[in-house]
């Protein structure tokens, strides 16, 4: 032994073991259960593909595999493992390798086939802007049919009572005649059915994008009726013209002596609405406006819904129910054109060069539905629908067909062109989910889009446009899972007074709180996490304990200062995420790992239904959830979703603060793993909305959605470095929201890169 020693350490050798190999791991422990190449098995069938980080899946595969014997490997083992398959499956140069993303050649969607017809027609009509007056303009005249001018004023909104008075007693004197008329502009802020209704005792007429036929008449009345409907359905985001006639007068009695001992009628004049998912209630001046508007086209062939698996809407597929809708609706536009013939061409019946005109109009109508100049040869397709004919009506809605049967109209980038219209064509699809303008022709015929600061001159120009709005609204009604909030009944005696006039003004409410977090201020995206302020009517200051009147319109005030942190907080929000009478922390987290954290998940390996209430009533919802979802199976995503729902326990199903829940003080303690591997804690909501609003995560996340939204196509498809490029543009802007949309739709304009 004397003599081993000295030559042992003579030769030194390395004692440490050597590090596991993980692929030869992965085959002895995984592949019978996930398969060789991480395809999947009979067993576990999805192929193992994701989002997340070495660290966050090292923490997985240590505490839940193997299946059959989770927590039995050693830290050692479960990072070789990991590494070896993040490598292999999840990393970005994997996802490449083994799924490339491809732009996938898409027709238009539902929306951008009604908003693209819309715009065909406006093209050639008169252009207006929203302005920032809300409101209509009221014309008080001092007789029956305008007659004696008294005076115009802005009406916020139309809802007046003036009894047996006048609406100015100083201007007009009579109350047994006046006259009424107010006209302006209607923004629809979602497309659907609106039912509108007037309420008046005297003579009434409600026109709404029709100038000529009257969506409500009750000019000519009989008995005591005192209320009037119509329905109209319109496209969101677009502005129609609205025009409201008042009418009082006694019986035709015109002279104010005779009228002396008469008694004087009562005068009111209420305008209501019911939009597609609201109540009933006066139209808020919020979507008025004094500026007269031309008559908007609106394609009424009703669609069959686009595919939404990839969470953005996606023209790929083509189905007859699809072909035949586009059939008939080009035959609804066709029809329309032809009634509408003389306005559009600028000509009339009887014009010497009314032909001329129409068959200009058919050219031009199919050159902007091409979205570039047309070909000699498809010129001459569309002019040969007038040869030989007579009927030039007839001619007309031939072309019209034709050109809104091409493929060259419903698929955007059929023609394989990467020049200046197609940059212009996609541009005008990302911003406005329709075409080119003219404007936007015009800079393609030029040249001009190939230059970064004129692409970036005219993206700007056309964000400021209501278009880009509707498009951010449809993007944020998405990410926010508006549309799929359903039916937010509530248990009425745990939350007596919440009822659809409170979820419909909640939900206007969030709308609001996000299009003024978008378009106002510096329209930074973090303080969508952060922001204490909430917007309430007086509906809404009743139920969640605000002192406002209970009239009040809506407006910014802090509910429960201190404890609210942006969307997350939201009450539209986390009633949406709850059960009728009790929270859910597993619908929030699995909306906050999804929605916004960006990670995919798998899904349940069994549905499993809530434990209820009752049957362990000594417990409360943190309780009860960690009980549900204990088992090993369950925690490799509950994990992380339970900690993200449990920071919202101070809220309960109807979005009010409470600091206890079944007479125990709320536990709103949580946590997550972030992918850099840092374990970050946080109590209750604010702390939860500061750590997201920091993300990097969230905000890549953010930014990789709103990609989606405007092209539809996978952001992966667009370069190696495309999400990179799309954050840290992001990041550059101080996180504001318009900016992303405008370096998004430059991105979709123009195309991939290989850089």
């Amino acid at each position: 032994m004397r003599i081993a020693l000295p030559i042992l350490l003579m030769f030194p050798c390395n004692f440490a073991a050597a590090a596991p190999d993980g692929k030869e791991l992965y085959a002895k422990q995984c592949a019978f259960c996930h398969g060789a190449n991480g395809e999947g098995t009979k067993k576990h069938k999805p192929a193992l593909a994701g989002d997340r980080s070495v660290q966050q899946l090292t923490k997985y595969v240590q505490e839940t595999m193997p299946e059959d014997n989770p927590g039995s490997l050693s830290v050692a083992d479960a990072e070789a493992i990991t590494k070896y398959f993040h490598e292999a499956f999840y990393s970005p140069i994997a996802r490449e390798r083994n799924r490339p993303a491809r732009v996938e050649l898409s027709r238009l969607t539902v929306n951008q086939y009604r908003q693209s017809l819309a715009d065909l027609v406006q093209s050639f009509r008169f252009n207006a802007k929203w302005g920032e007056q809300r409101g209509l303009k009221g014309e008080y005249a001092k007789a029956r049919g305008n007659g004696q001018k008294a005076f115009d004023r802005i009406d916020a909104t139309i809802n007046f009572d003036w009894g047996k008075g006048t609406p100015d007693k100083e201007k007009i004197t009579d109350a047994y005649q006046f006259s009424i008329t107010w006209s302006g502009s209607f923004l629809a802020p979602e497309t659907g059915l609106y039912e509108f209704a007037v309420k008046t005792e005297q003579a009434t007429r409600l026109y709404l994008n029709d100038n000529k036929k009257p969506l409500i008449d009750a000019w000519v009345k009989s008995g005591k009726e005192n209320e009037f409907g119509g329905a109209v359905y319109l496209v969101g985001g677009r502005v129609y013209p609205l025009k409201l006639e008042f009418s009082k007068a006694n019986q035709g009695v015109n002279d104010p002596k005779k009228n002396m001992n008469r008694p004087v009628p009562n005068a009111g004049m209420v305008l209501m609405w019911k939009p597609p998912h609201g109540v009933r209630e006066v139209v808020p001046g919020r979507v008025l406006s004094p500026v007269p508007f031309p008559e908007q086209y609106v394609c009424n062939t009703p669609f069959p819904p686009d595919d939404r698996s990839l969470g953005w809407e996606r023209g790929t597929s083509v189905s007859k129910e699809w072909d035949d809708a586009t059939t008939d609706a080009a035959l609804e536009l066709a029809h329309y054109i032809s009634m509408k013939a003389n306005e559009l061409a600028k000509t009339t019946d009887t014009a010497m060069d009314r032909a001329v005109k129409l068959k200009l109009l058919a050219t031009t109508f199919a050159e902007r539905a091409y979205r570039r100049p047309l070909e000699s040869e498809q010129k001459s397709s569309i002019e040969k629908a007038f040869e030989g004919s007579k009927d030039l009506e007839l001619s007309l809605k031939k072309a019209v067909l034709l050109a809104l049967k091409s493929p060259r109209f419903l698929y955007a980038n059929l023609d394989g062109h990467n020049d200046g219209y197609a940059i212009a064509g996609r541009l005008a699809l990302g911003l406005w989910d329709s075409l080119p303008d003219q404007q936007l022709l015009d800079a393609a015929a030029k040249g001009q889009l190939s230059n970064p600061q004129q692409l970036k001159t005219q993206t700007d120009r056309m964000i400021a446009d209501m278009r880009a709005r509707a498009k951010m609204n449809r993007f944020f009604n998405h990410w926010l899972m508006i549309e799929h909030a359903g039916d937010l009944a509530k248990d009425e005696k745990r939350f007596p007074g919440y009822d659809p006039a409170t979820v419909a003004d909640l939900r206007t409410s969030l709308e609001l709180f996000v299009e003024d977090a978008t378009w106002n201020g510096d329209g930074d995206f973090r303080k969508l996490m952060t922001s204490p302020e909430v917007f309430v009517n007086g509906r809404l200051a009743k139920f969640y304990g605000a002192d406002l009147p209970a009239d009040a319109p809506f407006q910014k005030l802090s509910l429960d200062p201190g404890k609210r942190s942006g969307v997350l907080t939201h009450p539209f929000l986390l009633s949406s995420f709850a059960y009728t009478a009790e929270t859910s922390p597993i619908h929030r987290g699995v909306y906050l790992t999804r929605a916004v954290l960006g990670l995919s998940m798998k899904p349940p390996p069994e549905a499993v239904s809530p434990i209820a209430p009752n049957l362990h009533p000594s417990l409360n919802t943190r309780e009860r959830v960690s009980l549900q979802t204990k088992a090993s199976a369950c925690m490799s995503c509950h994990n992380v979703i339970n900690s993200l729902g449990f920071a919202l326990e101070h809220f309960d199903a109807v979005g009010k603060f409470r600091e206890k829940d079944n007479a125990k003080p709320v536990n709103a303690e949580g946590g997550y793993l972030t992918k850099a591997g840092q374990q970050v804690k946080f109590n209750g909501a604010v702390e939860l909305g500061k750590f997201l609003a920091s993300s990097p995560e969230v905000a890549e996340s953010f930014a990789e959605q709103m990609f989606h939204h405007v092209g539809y196509q996978p952001v992966r498809a667009y370069g190696p470095k495309a999400q990179e490029k799309l954050s840290t543009a992001f990041a550059k802007s101080g996180y504001n929201i318009t900016a992303l949309l405008a370096e998004s739709a430059m991105m979709f304009a123009i195309g991939p890169t290989g850089k």
